[in-house]
């Protein structure tokens, strides 16, 4: 739930509550306000009743009228005086109306006489029944009006913070483009953006002194790979080696031939980042695919590699020495997963490419596509895949992984 909705959700919930206590402590005010007011009419007729007789001896006449009535009747038993709760006989309209009635007895010549006077409440309660309908309307025209001043307000007021929120989720460190300042005249909202700027600007410094480093080091040492490649050589055709020293030749060789790979692979990932390789052209993938296929098909051959192609032409507007890379990691990685009588199949469609190959060991695919990481089994140097990875970002491809029924597979949706 955003925090908006929240909000809202809360601030109204809790008007409604309060406001719907309110509404019933007010009526119930109003309803002992006026019942005290008719309590008071009766006690005034009752005062009448006492002066009269007390002034005349005899009890006064009675008149009928549409909203009181009051009856005289000869107490056989002792009364006690009271108000009661109930219902006058409208003549008029002739149907039963509520009503507020006092019990009293008076002495009239020795004779003890019961008062009962009954007072119409209908326009009491239609009184109470208006103020609560007026009452409930201001009710729900605060509540609306509560919920357009939050929606409308509050989102103006929190738009700077989902400005910054939405630089935030777009923020690319491979990119150039920079956070822009918010405008808001909320102190709050000022600091955080003036924190959020601050830290991008650190992280981008931090991340450009990395990448600096990376690729100075990985040029630096081409130098230095290449005269250890020469001396070797000079060695190697200098004299006659024992099968150990032999072995330590080719150990070192090999040692030498991975750091070359992984300087290479290192130098190509800074220029793809920093998207130094500007030599996008109409290429065919059809064509890429296929040369890639014939560059490894010594190693399929000896595997005995069942490889199954269904290519479709497909142009894309790209680096060809990109994509080059792209596939020959992808099918080089499809190969260094296998098992000999294995099966690799190939997929081009114009909206993707398919690699798939039989291999029985699983991996992380979040985790492989991190710089220097890879699965147990792999020989390589563990940026194959991250490199893949970062091209197809340049391009907007996505590439994604599943493994199903013993198949890797790896797509790469253009």
């Amino acid at each position: 739930m955003k925090l908006l909705a929240k909000y809202n959700w809360f601030n109204l919930t809790v008007t409604v509550i309060i406001m719907g206590f309110a509404a019933i402590i007010y009526y119930f005010t109003i309803r002992s306000i006026l019942s005290n007011q008719v309590d008071k009419a009766l006690l005034v007729e009752e005062n009448e009743v006492f002066n009269y007789v007390k002034l005349n001896k005899h009890l006064p006449q009675v008149f009928k009228s549409n909203h009181q009535q009051i009856n005289f009747t000869i107490a056989r038993q002792p009364v006690t005086r009271q108000f009661i709760d109930t219902t006058f006989l409208d003549q008029k309209e002739n149907e039963l109306e509520p009503a507020r009635a006092i019990i009293s007895k008076v002495n009239v010549n020795g004779e003890n006489y019961k008062i009962l006077v009954i007072l119409s409440r209908v326009e009491t309660e239609d009184l109470i029944e208006v103020i609560f309908i007026i009452t409930i309307g201001l009710i729900t025209i605060l509540v609306m009006a509560l919920l357009i001043i939050n929606r409308l307000i509050l989102g103006r007021i929190w738009k700077p913070f989902y400005q910054i929120l939405e630089q935030l989720k777009l923020f690319n460190l491979a990119d150039h483009k920079p956070i822009h300042n918010v405008s808001s005249t909320i102190e709050e909202f000022i600091d955080l953006d003036q924190a959020v700027g601050a830290m991008t600007l650190r992280v981008k410094n931090d991340y450009q002194s990395l990448k600096a480093f990376t690729e100075n080091a990985s040029h630096e040492l081409m130098t230095p790979i290449a005269v250890i490649n020469s001396k070797l050589d000079t060695l190697v055709q200098t004299d006659q080696f024992t099968e150990k020293q032999s072995k330590l030749l080719n150990d070192i060789y090999g040692t030498v031939a991975r750091l070359t790979r992984l300087n290479k692979s290192m130098l190509l990932l800074a220029k793809i980042e920093n998207r130094m390789i500007r030599d996008d052209e109409d290429v065919n993938m059809k064509e890429i695919v296929e040369e890639c296929l014939y560059q490894h098909e010594e190693i399929i051959q000896s595997l005995n590699i069942d490889l199954i192609a269904d290519l479709q032409d497909k142009q894309l507007h790209t680096s060809k020495l990109l994509m080059e890379v792209l596939l020959n990691n992808l099918i080089s990685n499809a190969l260094r997963h296998n098992y000999a009588n294995g099966k690799i199949t190939i997929t081009l469609q114009p909206q993707q490419l398919i690699i798939s190959n039989t291999g029985k060991s699983t991996f992380d695919i979040d985790q492989v596509l991190k710089r220097f990481q890879k699965s147990n089994e792999s020989e390589g140097i563990g940026l194959g895949l991250t490199i893949c990875n970062q091209i197809c970002d340049n391009y907007d491809f996505k590439l994604q992984y599943h493994y199903i029924n013993e198949m890797h597979t790896f797509s790469v949706n253009f």
